[in-house]
């Protein structure tokens, strides 16, 4: 099974991109971020006709997050991240897909910082823990999808001097990272490429994509379960590159049966 995630920044502006890269890479299941459409304006027809099932949690002008399935059924398990009733951010969704608990998150920025976009960030990645110790409690393969906004070492940004104060490397968000995992996760990504640079975000300004001055932002936590049958994984780097794509790069990884 080829899992990936795509920050699509704008899922109806960059539709011509997410359909060429789906038409060409064909994977399995697709976790997206940042759709930027109330949940009525969600591109579904056009997913349908590429091949794939969808459910998905929109907003207007912001967030959103959606599950694609090119094979199998998709079961929805919840959306919305427990523990905050208040919270109206479409950031987390939940399914089981060909027996695998899928979880697709868009973990908030946080800047600018100090501030309450940042308490935000650190409250809900408080709330990410607590939900991630409960899907390992169920003792079932589970993925922890999407994009985390958070550059976990030194390795996974470029010139990590210059983020120090930034809400996506900040000591506070790396160490909430660093806990996660701490409680049974693998990072896929990291486990394949254990020295290599690797990035999956490049701004568009001062040619970042160009330089390669990029961040290792979007991840993959994998549950006890599913750790043997990680197989493979990588970056889709060229899609960067595409005319009006997303800041972000597909990720992916491939399972074992």
């Amino acid at each position: 099974m080829k899992i990936a995630t795509y920050n699509v920044n704008g899922v109806n502006g960059r539709l011509p991109v997410l359909l060429r890269w789906l038409a060409e890479e064909k994977p399995d299941v697709v976790c997206l971020q940042e759709l930027k459409a109330p949940q009525e304006k969600f591109p579904e027809q056009a997913l349908l006709d590429a091949g794939y099932h969808a459910i998905w949690h929109g907003q207007l002008s912001w967030n959103g997050v959606a599950i694609l399935s090119r094979n199998s059924n998709i079961e929805e398990i919840g959306r919305g991240l427990p523990g905050d009733p208040e919270d109206l951010q479409s950031r987390y969704l939940e399914a089981m897909v060909d027996g695998i608990v899928v979880c697709c998150l868009y973990l908030p920025n946080g800047n600018p910082t100090p501030g309450p976009k940042f308490d935000y960030k650190l409250k809900w990645f408080g709330r990410l823990q607590a939900r991630a110790q409960k899907l390992l409690e169920f003792n079932a393969p589970v993925v922890l999808v999407g994009d985390f906004n958070v550059m976990p070492t030194e390795q996974d940004v470029y010139k990590p001097k210059r983020w120090l104060n930034d809400a996506l490397f900040r000591s506070e968000v790396r160490q909430a990272f660093h806990e996660l995992v701490a409680q049974g996760w693998t990072d896929a990504i990291r486990t394949l490429y254990p020295d290599e640079t690797i990035y999956t975000f490049w701004d568009y300004f001062r040619n970042a994509y160009q330089r390669n001055a990029g961040l290792r932002i979007d991840h993959f936590l994998l549950s006890p379960q599913l750790k043997n049958r990680l197989q493979s994984g990588g970056v889709d780097k060229h899609v960067r590159g595409w005319e009006k794509t997303s800041d972000h790069a597909p990720v992916w990884i491939e399972l074992k049966p």
